[in-house]
């Protein structure tokens, strides 16, 4: 197992689609093996393949607190089959966009419908954090980051301040 490197606002690679998992190969079990590592190492609760990298439609999720034990989840070509009306804000965060949190309003219950890695299609309910996180990662395999639903005039600072960081690092 691996810990690969985030890929990190600004990059272009956080906007591009990622492309559905045709089969569980072995190099698809390496990749979430590598994903779930690399989302503790962060630490995080959520990750995407295309945030190391990978346009694979394939999410990691582990919403346990770090006293409890760890209990990770493959979702492999997720999609959200349903939706609540009711929504839920929740301050949010990314590892792509380091240290920074927004308030995103979300529905607050979602049915989620995925491959596991014994290539089994599942149907999943999920609400709270789980919901949150869910829409957050399929959001990336759609090259939507979490910004993107907040006010243009935060969107554009965060952006900006990003742009800013990643030229500074590149001198």
């Amino acid at each position: 197992m691996t810990i690969r490197p985030l890929v990190i606002l600004p990059d272009p690679v956080l906007r591009q689609k990622s492309e559905p998992v045709a089969t569980i190969t072995d190099e698809i079990r390496v990749l979430a093996r590598d994903m779930i590592e690399t989302m503790y190492d962060a630490p995080g609760v959520g990750l995407a393949a295309i945030q190391i990298g990978v346009a694979k439609r394939v999410v990691t999720i582990d919403t346990n607190k770090e006293e409890e034990a760890r209990d990770p989840t493959v979702f492999i070509n997720p999609e959200i089959v349903w939706a609540s009306e009711e929504l839920r804000v929740y301050d949010e965060g990314c590892l792509s966009i380091p240290e920074f949190y927004g308030e995103v309003e979300r529905p607050d219950r979602v049915k989620v419908r995925y491959m596991n890695l014994d290539g089994e299609t599942v149907e999943k309910e999920a609400d709270g954090l789980l919901a949150t996180c869910l829409q957050h990662e399929i959001d990336h395999l759609n090259g939507v980051l979490f910004i993107d639903h907040l006010s243009k005039l935060k969107r554009d600072r965060v952006i900006k301040k990003f742009a800013k960081a990643a030229k500074r690092d590149a001198a």
